[in-house]
């Protein structure tokens, strides 16, 4: 009899841990606590990102990247391998590309300079007289989030059988049983929490004695470009340097990050770099800011919107900037760690979330590796937690 595990949560972490059980001969249940997923994993940018990734983790990003090659080719959800451009228009954000062009390739990344002409030729979105240069990569893939997310369940149970219990409230897992708040009970072999931040609710002593923290952004998203108008590579610019492990090796990093505090020390408070993708249907999604613990108001700040437009009409030229929608997203976040968090609150039961808003990028290549190798013990934690919450769970 194959092995019985269950996933809670359906967004792109909980896809990934169902599928890659799946492709193993597991019999899964996905469970989610609404219709379909509507957290972090359907309010992101979209990007598949392993430039932004630090060295040690650069060959699961480009193992994740394979699998979502293979994932966008099954399901038919739009995703192109737009390739990427950080774009310098300061001289140390120029220097600090430099540095990490000459020592990337060594470390495993695909890129290269380009002069400011052969940026403007790579993006109309540079044609602004302050583009100085970028560093090109294309390894990046361009997803639509929503779309992504969205096709995930039914090609997962028609593929591989995977069973889907939408609409169903995790409140209780005591192996081998797993309850849902309408009474009914379910027993599995594993059980896999995959639903973000928001595990807190069915573990809350885990979440707290983590050290985590829920970090909101805030995002926009343009009307369809137009007649046709294409960004080309999704943009990023000097401001995400300060953001992304992948920069810490070079050494003018130290001084482009004492300007920015210096000059525009509203960027730090707000968590802002500022970064540009546009999907399939022509629409430009821009952002974001990163607000941390306490500082997170339920409420968007409208300076905050502000301040992103502002720094990114310094960089990019759009033909049109009219916002069609606005929206932020909340995700798990730690200062320490790295990127992957696992922890067993109790025996058959592993909490998956991915830190740092990167979700995307790594999901993918985390859980191949997790369902491969067997999920090791994370953190250690008291032994009593147990989960005892009637609120509901999701992505």
């Amino acid at each position: 009899m194959a092995e019985r595990v269950a996933v809670v949560g359906a967004g792109i972490v909980g896809v990934a841990h169902a599928w890659r059980e799946a492709a193993r001969g597991r019999s899964v249940t996905l469970f989610e606590r609404d219709p379909r997923a509507q957290g972090a994993s359907v309010r992101n940018f979209g990007m598949v990102w392993p430039i932004g990734q630090a060295p040690e983790l650069i060959d699961t990003a480009l193992s994740s990247r394979s699998l979502w090659r293979e994932y966008l080719d099954a399901t038919g959800a739009w995703g192109h391998e737009l390739g990427s451009l950080h774009v310098a228009n300061q001289q140390d954000e120029l220097r600090v590309l430099e540095e990490f062009a000459a020592a990337g390739p060594d470390l495993g990344y695909d890129c290269r300079m380009l002069s400011a002409a052969e940026a403007r030729r790579a993006s109309p979105a540079l044609d602004h007289e302050a583009t100085l240069g970028a560093l090109a990569s294309p390894t990046e893939i361009g997803v639509d989030p929503r779309e992504a997310i969205a096709v995930a369940p039914a090609w997962l149970a028609e593929r591989y059988g995977v069973e889907l219990e939408f609409g169903a409230t995790v409140v209780d897992i005591d192996m081998p049983r797993l309850q849902t708040a309408d009474g009914r009970r379910w027993e599995y072999d594993r059980v896999v929490v995959a639903s973000g931040a928001d595990f807190a609710t069915l573990y809350p002593d885990a979440f707290a004695t983590a050290s985590l923290l829920k970090c909101k952004l805030q995002m926009m998203r343009t009307g369809a470009q137009p007649e046709g108008w294409r960004l080309g590579p999704m943009l990023a610019s000097g401001l995400t340097l300060r953001h992304y492990p992948t920069f810490s090796i070079c050494p003018g990093l130290a001084a482009l990050k004492e300007r920015i505090a210096s000059e525009t020390p509203e960027l730090d408070k707000h968590g802002i770099h500022v970064m540009a993708a546009q999907n399939g249907l022509g629409e430009v999604v821009l952002g974001d800011s990163h607000e941390y613990g306490g500082s997170a108001e339920p409420f968007d700040n409208e300076e905050i919107t502000r301040l992103m437009l502002r720094e990114l009409r310094k960089i990019f030229a759009l033909p049109d900037w009219d916002l069609a929608a606005r929206w932020h997203g909340v995700y798990a976040w730690r200062s320490a760690g790295g990127v992957e968090f696992e922890h067993k609150p109790a025996p058959g039961v592993t909490i998956a979330l991915v830190n740092g808003g990167c979700g995307m990028t790594m999901a993918f290549g985390l859980a191949e590796r997790r369902v491969a190798r067997g999920a090791p013990v994370g953190p250690k934690q008291p032994a009593f937690l147990k989960s005892r919450t009637t609120e509901a769970i999701h992505d």
